[in-house]
């Protein structure tokens, strides 16, 4: 059977020309600095994003939590959003190997309020620890897209402060493309920037960090303290670099059938749909089950061919992405509307 996968972008298959290109990788060891595709891999991310350097990693997670351990001292205090990734998705990693302590600003849908983030840096005194290092997360895994003068007033002030900034861009193209301006202009407001190649950009693996040459070289040594110093990676470098030639404009569309798939699902009685999180390719939503479990929705679903994830804090999420054409979107409406009018 033919699955349709809405569950995340995560699940992308290289394309044809991605698997080309790793077939015909010209590669060496990366750990040596010898694998040309790689080093081509990242003077193109660096010049895509207006920064001096960049550098290769297996994962997003691991791309954020080694920015923590290269900006922050063991003690630190780190400034997130409430709600970012690297407070709920990544395993309480800051606290295991940057040893730093997450200070959570209330956000709503990404969103933080300068106010709060000034009050929340630390004043100089023998109880406090340092404020280390401001993470924002732009687009957010909310499912929105945090304003341009926001992300610039954060970093005002953080310079002001002297405390670097760090942005979650895992969709960092989602993010410039509803804001309408190059990734290089959200870039521009960070000392660090992570995004992924591995998501709505088709990669099979890896995510690039990026930044300032000296902050490069510091996180390329802690990336072999992480276990990150990869050997022959062009092999997967070389998809990232179809990604970014080919995969960005398109993704367009994948946002264009996330709006498609929330005016449907919208049509459907029982169902809500969070239209205030539309801004890239992710629905969420609530659905009332009526007689049905939860498991039991998933599962019906699952056996006509659709992957879903089941419901996090009362609310499905599906995401939209390359291989989840219009049909795909067209036989999810059509299969939830008839699980939810069963009898």
């Amino acid at each position: 059977m033919q699955y349709f996968d809405f569950r995340s972008d995560t699940v992308t298959l290289p394309t044809d020309e991605m698997r080309k290109a790793m077939a015909q990788a010209l590669v060496g060891d990366d750990v040596y600095g010898d694998d040309p595709t790689v080093a081509r891999l990242e003077e193109m991310s660096a010049k895509l994003l207006g920064k001096e350097a960049a550098l290769f990693v297996p994962s997003g997670t691991f791309g954020n939590q080694l920015a923590l351990l290269t900006h922050a001292r063991r003690g630190d205090e780190v400034i997130v959003g409430d709600a970012c990734h690297i407070v709920m998705h990544e395993v309480g990693a800051a606290a295991v190997i940057a040893g730093v302590q997450l200070r959570q600003v209330p956000s709503i849908n990404g969103s933080m309020s300068l106010k709060d983030i000034n009050r929340m840096i630390r004043e100089e005194d023998i109880h406090y620890p340092d404020t280390g290092l401001i993470c924002v997360e732009n687009a957010h895994s909310s499912g929105s897209v945090v304003k341009l003068s926001e992300m610039k007033a954060i970093y005002e002030l953080a310079s002001q402060k002297k405390i670097p900034v760090h942005l979650d861009g895992a969709r960092l193209f989602n993010a410039a493309l509803v804001l309408g301006v190059p990734a290089s202009q959200i870039a521009a407001y960070a000392d660090s920037i992570m995004f992924c190649l591995s998501k709505g950009l088709c990669a099979p693996i890896g995510s690039m960090l990026v930044g300032e040459k000296a902050f490069i070289d510091k996180a390329r040594k802690n990336r072999k303290l992480m276990g990150g110093g990869l050997r022959q990676a062009g092999i997967v470098a070389a998809a990232g670099i179809v990604a970014l030639e080919s995969m960005v404009d398109r993704l367009v569309e994948d946002h264009e059938g996330a709006k498609y798939l929330a005016e449907k699902l919208n049509a459907i009685e029982g169902i809500t749909v969070l239209e205030d999180r539309l801004d890239i390719n992710m629905v969420f939503c609530k659905i009332r089950l009526n007689h049905l479990t939860e498991d039991a929705f998933v599962k019906k679903l699952l056996d006509a061919g659709i992957k879903v994830n089941g419901s996090e804090d009362g609310e499905f999420r599906f995401v939209t992405n390359y291989w989840t054409p219009i049909e795909a979107i067209e036989k999810l409406v059509t299969e939830i509307k008839q699980i939810l009018e069963a009898k």
